[in-house]
């Protein structure tokens, strides 16, 4: 599909929003089944579309991927970013891996005192008000901006947060224009059709075309992403304005429009259950690829886990909004599952050994 396709739908779709795009860019130019292994590296399948065999068992060369990290300058994203990178760093140089280079996409609009340690490129967050206090609106939206101005080598593009823990060495999961996306259960566009309908008319087809992901993690040729980045922003923005949507939508709403985005260019994902895990719910790390902290994690001194109670141990990374959690975390109790045990034992070794961690 060409460009003046992709914005024809844009346009066709999302109505006045378009015009909120151009808006925003003129402000930006004036300062405003569970796996079958395979030899060649274990590739753990769960598609959620049929692959062919010489899919399942490719042995061609290597295609590296570039990670592109999106973040803003507060305290509490920095050490996140920091404890990414660093694992990054460890698990890129490993037999197995794909991973090429990485990008911290900064949208903060201004440089901040990580500059020199990550690589990162500074773009404009969304002009004042448009993200209605959701600031995970300017995700989409720093994405457009990077990729118009991104020189990078690598054809793929694996889009990642920073309570993203590297747990070993990722190859590309992706293959051709089939990204690679984790299923998230809690993204349900067949039980939303009512909604989805007002953003993916019928006549793109059935609601189930709209996979049950999220923009991250997910590997994906970046001429794919390109074409897929401005109809994310819209429908993101689209979502927000109107109140049915975010009130159903909430937190994950910027997620749904990454699910619906990808539709309406005709982009199917291939689910990796084994892309990702997410403590404290799952209990093994097992041959995941990434762990995501994004829940906390509550336990008794027995080992019995307390959620939504503060437990007697706990990490939660929320409870560093203003700073980095301190070096040496005490571990968890007896009882307490491997993958909760795997994430604090990870952040500490990245502390002990990320100069000046404290500041």
């Amino acid at each position: 599909m060409g460009r003046a396709s992709t914005f024809l739908i844009i346009f066709i779709v999302l109505g006045s929003s378009f015009a909120t795009y151009n808006l925003v860019t003129m402000l930006r130019h004036y300062g405003s089944s569970e796996g079958e292994s395979v030899a060649d590296g274990g590739l753990y399948f769960d598609p959620i579309l049929e692959m062919p065999d010489h899919v399942k068992n490719r042995k061609t060369s290597k295609a590296p991927f570039h990670v592109a990290l999106t973040a803003t300058d507060a305290p509490y994203n920095k050490w996140q970013c920091r404890v990414m990178y660093y694992w990054y760093k460890q698990q890129k140089k490993l037999p197995g891996s794909e991973m090429g280079g990485f990008t911290r996409i900064l949208h903060s609009g201004k440089s901040d005192n990580l500059m020199d340690e990550i690589p990162t490129v500074v773009v404009d967050p969304l002009a004042a008000g448009l993200d209605r206090g959701y600031i995970v609106l300017n995700r989409p939206w720093a994405f457009v901006q990077w990729l118009e101005k991104a020189k990078i080598e690598e054809e793929y593009v694996l889009m990642a947060e920073p309570d993203h823990i590297f747990l070993r060495p990722l190859p590309n999961l992706a293959y051709g224009g089939n990204p690679a996306a984790f299923p998230f259960f809690y993204i349900k566009p067949d039980q939303n059709e009512k909604i989805i309908r007002k953003f993916y008319p019928e006549e793109y087809g059935p609601v189930t075309n709209v996979d049950p992901i999220g923009n991250s993690p997910v590997i994906i040729r970046k001429d794919l992403i390109a074409k897929i980045a401005p109809t994310w922003m819209n429908i993101s923005l689209k979502m927000k304005e109107d109140p049915e949507t975010d009130k159903a939508f909430g937190w994950v709403l910027e997620m749904y429009a990454y699910a619906v985005a990808s539709a309406l260019h005709g982009v199917r994902h291939i689910l990796r259950k084994d892309f990702m895990l997410q403590p404290p719910w799952d209990l093994e790390t097992g041959k995941k690829y990434i762990l995501h902290y994004t829940y906390g994690c509550d336990y008794n001194m027995k080992g019995e886990l307390t959620y939504g109670k503060i437990g007697e141990w706990r990490f939660d990374k929320r409870s560093h909004l203003r700073g980095p959690p301190p070096k040496n975390l005490p571990l968890p109790p007896p009882g307490v599952p491997e993958s909760v045990v795997t994430l604090v034992k990870m952040v500490n070794e990245a502390s002990a050994n990320i100069p000046n961690w404290e500041t």
